[in-house]
């Protein structure tokens, strides 16, 4: 009987097949299980031998079908490679090809004008704390300028070492601007620099066609000495001029920022379409903000740096930008993910 057993398993045709002898020989219900139960009818001394006889037959059997399972599978992967061989003559599959994101296209396209000033990149934590966001930017808790930025608060919060050595607990947040780059910016270096923050901001409002929750920014500081407010201008004239041409011209008008005194909102003149176009506040840098960063590099050990500096800053709303340069209704479009909207930049 078992050498019949022995046979079939080197002839099993395909895996199928050896999986059902398995189990007609070696199953609970299996030929060798039975006789195996029926060793406990038998005197002890014959029980003995034919059940060394019966583990014999089981190690056999076990040791036959694992060698014919793995000449089975050889010949399984041999018959697939050869019905999927490869035709080096076939022509290829067009895999698509991506883009980028039009979003990018302006920040990287802003990024390299400044850079071309001599601009510098720098990013900025998305999680922020309250000193960096709104105490070290002239905007102290309970002042009302806070209403301007509507806040994502998280759990947790951090502690801050003040000037005389004492701790100061404040909250944490999603960044509302990517203004708290300069405070930790001027906190770890010292004048004169010019750097770029460009990065994602939150808000805390309704959406709708011009408004969402989550934007980007790009922040531009100088700081050094004798810095004016013609300085400014002539940077942001720069930037009229790269994405405009020469016919651009830049206006501004007074506006309240907390962090720069005198603020201005500043206004892009496009010529080819013959209009204006509002992209972003602007001014001198506080007074406060240096005293508030000297304030804290003290607390750190570090010498003030800021007692005699002047400086400017400016920052602009990239998907604005982006919408009246690519003329998109919405900006709701630039996070939906639709394809058939983010392919038309492709060639861009």
């Amino acid at each position: 009987m078992w050498e019949e057993a022995f046979q079939a398993i080197r002839k099993a045709p395909d895996l199928e097949a050896l999986k059902q002898l398995k189990a007609r020989y070696l199953g609970k219900k299996g030929l060798l299980t039975e006789e195996m139960k029926r060793l406990k009818e038998l005197p002890l001394e014959e029980r003995k031998a034919k059940g060394q006889a019966l583990n014999e037959v089981k190690a056999a059997l076990e040791r036959a079908i694992s060698e014919r399972e793995a000449e089975l599978e050889a010949l399984a992967l041999q018959e697939a490679l050869e019905k999927e061989r490869l035709d080096p003559s076939l022509p290829g599959y067009p895999f698509p090809k991506g883009g980028l994101h039009p979003v990018t296209l302006i920040e990287r396209e802003l990024v390299e004008i400044f850079r071309a000033l001599g601009y510098q990149a720098v990013e900025g934590p998305e999680v922020e704390s309250e000193f960096f966001n709104f105490d070290a930017l002239n905007i102290p808790e309970h002042h009302p300028a806070r209403d301007m930025w509507d806040t994502f608060w998280l759990e947790g919060s951090f502690t801050l070492k003040g000037p005389l050595g004492e701790a100061h607990p404040g909250r944490l947040l999603l960044r509302t601007h990517t203004s708290p780059m300069q405070v930790r910016y001027m906190v770890a270096h010292t004048p004169p620099f010019r750097i770029l923050v460009p990065g994602r901001v939150y808000r805390y409002e309704q959406t709708d066609a011009t408004h969402e929750a989550v934007f980007h920014q790009l922040e531009g500081l100088v700081v050094g000495e004798d810095i004016r407010m013609a300085d400014l201008k002539g940077a942001i004239l720069e930037l009229a001029y790269a994405l405009f041409g020469p016919e651009s011209r830049v206006r501004f008008q007074p506006i309240y920022f907390p962090f720069v005194e005198p603020g201005a909102q500043f206004a892009l003149w496009w010529p080819e379409k013959g209009r204006w176009l509002e992209l972003g506040g602007a001014g001198m840098v506080h007074p406060r903000v240096f005293q508030a960063v000297d304030a804290y590099r003290e607390a750190l050990g570090l010498k003030p740096a800021y007692r005699e500096a002047t400086g400017f800053a400016f920052g602009l709303g990239v998907e604005r930008l982006a919408m009246l340069r690519y003329g998109i209704p919405d900006i709701r479009y630039f996070f939906q993910n639709r394809l058939a909207f983010l392919k038309q930049f492709k060639g861009v």
